[in-house]
């Protein structure tokens, strides 16, 4: 009985320091994608991360160890560090939209979030979309853009930074209520750092039915021109 145990522990031991070693490698090429915070880049927060549950999986690795006795420490590691690394890598998942866009279409895109039970992509004449609210909250990476005709427009893509490719924003207001979008710019011309286009009225231009529209923060301003949610 005690050998088969020990043969057990051993190819759990096997399979699992396996599992953990390439779902961290996966955590840190991704860490080098994710958007960063205001002053720290994203793998610098997402590598502090991964050290809080090295330790926290030590920590319960030792008290479980206490209730497992003939499982010895490094398989309970390495099987609450796998747990660990695949919720991890579940948080850190972003879908890659697939957006078209009309022919010739230069400016912002806004996606918008909403209340649709699945995303409209295909943005209309003034570069809105819409998005469910979990891809809102999902999304970060960037995305494919192509034209209605299928040309792809990679290259005339324009991120909010660096390190962060699309900008999210609020806007205010509409029956005193704001609208969040993540956005971006298509470019006149290739690879292009940053291009200036005027602002549009989203909350005149967006279909009020499908929004889901949220309260203002106390840092945020509301104009004197609203917009009814009726019209």
């Amino acid at each position: 009985m005690l050998a088969v145990i020990i043969m057990i522990d051993r190819k759990l031991k096997i399979i699992f320091g396996i599992l953990t070693v390439g779902l961290l490698t996966a955590l840190l090429i991704k860490l080098t994608k994710i958007p960063g915070g205001m002053i720290l880049p994203g793998w610098f927060l997402g590598g502090m991360i991964i050290i809080e549950i090295i330790i926290g999986c030590l920590i319960l690795s030792g008290i479980l160890r206490l209730i497992f006795k003939r499982i010895s420490f490094l398989t309970l590691l390495f099987i609450t560090t796998t747990i660990s690394f695949l919720i991890f890598h579940y948080q850190l998942y972003s879908p890659t939209l697939t957006i078209v866009v009309p022919n010739g279409y230069r400016g912002e895109i806004n996606l918008v979030l909403s209340n649709v039970d699945d995303n409209i992509l295909t943005v209309d004449s003034n570069g809105i979309g819409y998005l469910t609210q979990w891809t809102f909250n999902k999304t970060y990476s960037r995305p494919i853009v192509k034209q209605a005709d299928g040309r792809n427009l990679d290259e005339y893509l324009i991120g909010f930074d660096p390190s962060t490719f699309f900008g999210k924003g609020k806007i205010c207001c509409v029956g005193k209520l704001q609208i969040q979008s993540l956005s971006f710019t298509i470019g006149t011309k290739p690879h292009l750092e940053d291009e200036y286009f005027e602002s549009k009225n989203l909350p005149e231009l967006v279909d009020k039915k499908k929004i889901i529209f949220t309260k203002p923060d106390k840092y945020m301003k509301i104009g004197e021109m609203e917009v009814e949610i009726g019209r």
